[in-house]
């Protein structure tokens, strides 16, 4: 028996977010190369995504590309650049069938033009997606978003758009590459590692964690449910007391 049989589909996570870390050591451990990793990872990432569909998540974010990824040798960087391609391309037309819709985040003038035409493409192919918005951040990190909202603000400011007493959470979060999406309720990390990896900082201020050993190229359907049954079992309070979330429900 699947583990999606034992989700409370009532409540569900609306937003999962993930760090898809342990592609390279997955190749390793198998007698691989790295980018063997990575295209494995591209088929976890294609498994995941239609596992969130058949749970009623609403809101999955991918964690492809960081700004530190820029840092790893060339050759690494380009295979990715042309996986990253090679996919998006090719998945486009099953994203359409299952009613995804596609929405890149991060610091995408830093991509090849070729990477950068093909996600436009895919973002306006599957804009009428109604049954999961999938966002790929991609050239991304949280200190790059929140300097840029910082920067906008600013220039808002000074062009007298809004004024320095109107800034509070709300409106900084409107700022934000993620301006219109719900915060994640469940943030997941594959391949052992816990730490968040300057991602979503501002938005995963009271997020749940999960963290797994598994490695990304290892993860597939019945490690997200077991993730989502995880975070079921747990109250969230958001600095309220038990009894007081007792009350409410």
């Amino acid at each position: 028996m699947s583990l999606l049989e034992k989700i409370d589909k009532s409540s569900v996570p609306t937003h999962i977010a993930i760090i898809m870390d342990g592609n390279g050591r997955w190749a390793k451990a198998h007698g691989l190369e790295r980018a063997e990793g990575h295209k494995e990872g591209v088929v976890s990432v294609r498994k995941v995504v239609e596992a969130a569909v058949k749970a009623n998540i609403k809101y999955l974010t991918i964690y492809v590309f960081s700004t530190e990824n820029w840092n790893r040798p060339e050759e690494e960087i380009n295979a990715l650049m042309e996986l990253m391609l090679h996919a998006v391309t090719n998945e486009t037309a099953d994203l359409v069938q299952n009613q995804v819709r596609v929405k890149n985040i991060g610091d995408i003038a830093r991509l090849p033009m070729k990477t950068q035409k093909a996600l436009k493409e895919c973002e306006e192919k599957t804009s009428k997606g109604d049954k999961l918005t999938l966002i790929l951040a991609l050239s991304y990190s949280s200190k790059w978003e929140i300097v840029e909202a910082t920067k906008k603000i600013i220039k808002d400011v000074q062009e007298g758009k809004i004024k320095i007493e109107d800034i509070n959470e709300t409106l900084f979060s409107n700022y934000l590459a993620t301006k219109g999406i719900p915060d994640p309720d469940l943030v997941i990390r594959t391949g052992g590692e816990q730490r968040m990896s300057n991602f979503l900082l501002w938005q995963s201020a009271y997020t749940e964690f999960y963290f797994t050993d598994a490695f990304w190229p290892a993860f597939r359907e019945e490690d997200l449910y077991a993730a989502i049954i995880d975070y079921q079992r747990r109250e969230r309070r958001f600095g309220k007391i038990s009894e007081q979330i007792k009350s409410e429900k």
